[in-house]
């Protein structure tokens, strides 16, 4: 057994104790479980929220993105960036209603805002189809991840199966509170990994980060500019503005939001994080870097870029720590993307069913769910093929077709309805699920359409049509939703 291994197995037996032990000296209850009773303080929110950033997806893809895609990577930390300036302000809203109206999941929040079940329903199962690509992207990183690192002693298959079993386990024992244990070690690592590479690598093989773009510039110079076409400046910047509105509309990001215990933890948390989003540019000088030192990595392996460069130039010991990070990046995430995702199914479906249930059968039935949720997405990251991955592309489009319902319902207006906004939301996943399956650009409806607007991100079309229908269908039915809602507008005042 290589060193790597050992302090990989390490790591995850740390994990697992870390997971298991966070229970200790808690009665499980099912606010417990989902959002730890609403007491979280502004460090663990700041942990939390910051490991859904630094997942496999910064670990790999954002070095990938940087070999393979060049600037274009840049749009990352831009649009976490946004997205935290934009919580600041709507945010505090959001967890202020939810504490008021004891809510617990996102399928609740928008049931109670707008007094639906049906909305409900819809989020439920919105957040579900939008959660499953990222769990099987987290766990095929894992699978990646720890393979690699281990030299190939370690199968991408078993990897990932017992990464499964790990984040099974202790979600079913400590819910939210596991995954706030291990975000802490997870933030250690991963902050002293990405950093020492991301400044090491570059002085190391080219004497700093500014010599490291010059050679860029003369091997790869279109690695620096944005493409005139496909991942242009308007994809960019409608990229950024999609995804920065969808950021805390995913179910794990919207999660951690209602364990908050105060208002001033989650705007404490807008101003600091984004200097902390700032460190995923040292994942883009390993992957800068990598198009030198370990160039023709084609397609999806570019994503390896940063395991094969730290491997080429450290001994095994040190891609082991780089490697147990790593399996952190996945652990973390999904611990909180299994649970939401479990806690958004029972508030949305079983509780509708089951309007009587107590709290013991509801942790029960999220217990469960939690089980279903990791399963499925386990065989999905085993025989999911191109759909699947092609989905996950399009996540942030589907969750932001949320964006229309959650800024309306902050006022008391008559543009936006129970019945507009379902309406608008399904016509919005509609748009965004056919692009996803035929590719489709505006320039197959008007073919002369500039390309400035043709790479405008699909998404942020749907969005569009998203609006005009649901207004169109609020206004035409107003007079027959007569349901009384506990609406947003008294909280967005104060």
């Amino acid at each position: 057994m290589n060193s790597a291994l050992i302090i990989i197995f390490i790591t995850a037996a740390i994990a697992l104790f870390l997971g298991i032990r966070a229970s200790r000296g808690k009665e499980m209850n099912i606010n417990e479980f989902a959002v730890g009773n609403k007491r979280f303080g502004t460090l663990i929110v700041f942990l939390l929220i910051a490991g859904e950033v630094y997942t496999t997806f910064t670990f790999l893809g954002g070095s990938g993105w940087a070999y393979s895609k060049g600037a274009a990577a840049y749009y990352v930390p831009a649009y976490i960036c946004l997205a935290y300036v934009l919580s600041y302000w709507m945010i505090p809203k959001i967890w202020r209603f939810a504490k008021k109206h004891n809510v617990i999941s996102q399928p609740q929040y928008f049931m109670k805002n707008y007094n639906s079940k049906a909305l409900g329903v819809v989020v439920a199962f919105i957040g579900l189809i939008a959660l499953i690509p990222y769990i099987v992207i987290q766990l095929k990183g894992l699978g990646i991840i720890v393979s690699e690192s281990s030299y190939g002693t370690i199968s991408p298959f078993m990897a990932s199966t017992i990464g499964a079993v790990i984040v099974t386990i202790y979600v079913t024992i400590s819910g939210i509170h596991g995954s706030a244990w291990n975000a802490v070690l997870k933030d250690i690592m991963i902050l002293f990994v990405i950093v020492f590479l991301g400044i090491y690598i570059p002085y190391h093989y080219f004497g700093g980060i500014k010599p490291l773009f010059e050679a860029i510039e003369n091997v790869k110079p279109e690695a620096l500019t944005f493409a005139s076409e496909g991942y242009s400046q308007s994809w960019f910047i409608s990229t950024i503005i999609l995804n920065a509105f969808g950021f805390y509309l995913l179910p794990q990001s919207f999660s951690v939001v209602l364990t908050a215990k105060s208002e001033r933890a989650l705007k404490k948390n807008a101003i600091t994080l984004p200097l902390y989003t700032i460190l995923i540019l040292f994942a883009f000088f390993i992957g800068f870097s990598a198009i030198i030192q370990v160039p023709g990595l084609q397609g999806a392996d570019g994503d390896l870029s940063l395991l094969r460069l730290t491997m080429q130039t450290f001994d095994p010991w040190f891609v082991g720590i780089v490697g147990g990070a790593g399996l952190l990046t996945a652990l973390v995430p999904v611990s909180v993307m299994v649970m939401s995702g479990a806690v958004g199914l029972m508030t949305g479906f079983y509780t509708l069913l089951r309007p009587n249930s107590n709290d013991r059968q509801q942790l029960l039935v999220s217990k469960l769910l939690v089980i279903f949720i990791i399963v499925t997405a386990y065989v999905f990251s085993i025989i999911g093929g191109k759909a699947l991955a092609i989905l996950n592309i399009m996540s942030y489009g589907l969750i932001t077709q949320l964006v229309p319902a959650m800024i309306f319902g902050f006022f008391q207006t008559k543009l936006m309805n129970t019945y507009g906004a379902i309406t608008g939301i399904v016509t919005g996943v509609s748009i965004v699920l056919y692009n996803a399956v035929t590719s489709f650009k505006l320039a197959d409806i008007f073919p002369n359409i500039p390309s400035i607007i043709n790479d405008i991100n699909i998404g942020f079309i749907a969005i569009a049509v998203n609006i005009l229908v649901a207004v169109g269908v609020s206004l035409a039915t107003n007079s027959i939703d007569t349901r009384k809602s506990p609406n947003m507008a008294e909280e967005f005042i104060k």
